[in-house]
């Protein structure tokens, strides 16, 4: 009898081990560039201007806003990444998607030694996209597990970011 009842136990615990949460990491809410962090100089004149840098990744010359974010990488490096709303906030094409593709980018370290990409997915017309991919570095490597600090990016063709994930550390769904 004690052994059946074990049988049983383990057939119910071992299915409940196997919805254990898979998440390497999640966002939530997006944040959009803004490419000048701040100028030196007199404040109405200054001509020299640090650029926004995050981990080493330059921004565009000209600001962008999202609507929101959510994003949700997996230990097996799979990424699945809603967007809504990605659009330029100034200059003369404002509130458009300057017909970009964007990609979505997962950095682990603080330095920004290594970046894992998922392929380009264009733009739609009011900005939203979706990615469902794999992240992978420009040598083939998977993220590591644990990722220490991840920092989410969504970047352009040309590398620069437009939008950053908000770390999700309640892992809300």
């Amino acid at each position: 009898m004690f052994r059946k009842l074990a049988v049983l136990f383990v057939g119910m615990v071992v299915p409940l081990a196997a919805l254990a949460d898979d998440s390497l990491a999640k966002f939530k809410g997006g944040i959009g560039v803004i490419p000048v962090s701040s100028g030196q100089g007199a404040a109405a004149t200054a001509t020299v201007v640090n650029r926004n840098l995050v981990r080493g990744v330059q921004p565009p010359g000209q600001i962008w806003v999202i609507a929101d974010l959510k994003a949700e990488v997996k230990t097996d490096s799979s990424i699945k990444v809603r967007g809504k709303g990605l659009l330029l906030g100034g200059g003369n094409g404002i509130g458009g998607n300057a017909n970009q593709s964007v990609r979505a980018t997962l950095i682990c370290d603080a330095a920004g030694a290594v970046l894992f990409d998922t392929g380009l997915v264009a733009l739609e017309p009011n900005g939203d996209f979706r990615i469902d991919d794999v992240l992978r570095s420009a040598t083939g490597e998977l993220p590591p597990n644990p990722c220490a600090s991840p920092v989410l990016l969504i970047r352009n063709p040309a590398g620069s970011w437009f939008a950053a994930g908000i770390p999700d550390l309640q892992n809300d769904d």
